[in-house]
């Protein structure tokens, strides 16, 4: 597997949204510059947000694409094409309806779910062979209910849940950026749901 080079978090950008489940994918490449010790800065010919890290002396680019969810693949399309980087080696943070709350998963390839982020990611990457970080929000039961769900806060006990999945993410990206996925799959994935 080609290790990751380059990992983005979907969200929309703007106060209002910042704390709407949307975000999650903010939220997570946020954690990552927070213990990395580096902030984002924009970055106009990106269209986004960017930070570099280094994950065990590998770096990383960080992206926080400010396009609006539905036109988030322009950002990391520029970024991508910009640095060179393949396709197979960009990891794509988001939000998950499929999984309750308190889940992460990773996952490579596959559909977009009727997610506009990940369906314009596919779109301006030319295919969905890139990885994905699946930060579980839960369903609220009701196709029609969806946009209005994902565009509200969670409760403070989701929100905490969902930070906690966001935390156990990080912990395994070593991993995923050196290309080990199974091994970060594993660990990620067979971890005690928070109660």
């Amino acid at each position: 597997m080609s290790s990751v080079q380059l990992i983005v978090g979907l969200g929309n950008p703007g106060e209002q949204y910042e704390q709407t489940r949307h975000n999650a994918g903010f939220w997570f490449v946020e954690e990552m510059a927070r213990q990395a010790g580096e902030v984002f800065r924009p970055e106009t010919k990106f269209l986004g947000l960017v930070a570099k890290i280094s994950v065990n002396h590998r770096p990383v680019w960080l992206l926080k694409p400010t396009t609006f969810m539905n036109r988030s693949g322009q950002s990391i399309q520029a970024l991508a094409n910009f640095y060179r980087i393949p396709v197979e080696a960009i990891l794509v943070a988001h939000d998950e309806l499929d999984l309750p709350v308190g889940i992460a998963k990773l996952k490579t390839g596959g559909g977009h779910g009727g997610h506009n982020g990940l369906k314009d990611t596919i779109a301006a990457l030319g295919g969905p062979n890139f990885h994905r970080l699946r930060l579980g929000i839960d369903h609220p039961g009701d196709r029609k209910e969806v946009v209005n769900y994902v565009l509200k806060a969670p409760s403070k006990l989701d929100r905490q849940a969902i930070d906690d999945a966001i935390y156990d993410a990080t912990r395994v990206m070593a991993d995923v950026v050196q290309g080990d996925f199974a091994k970060a799959m594993n660990q990620l994935h067979t971890r005690p749901a928070a109660s």
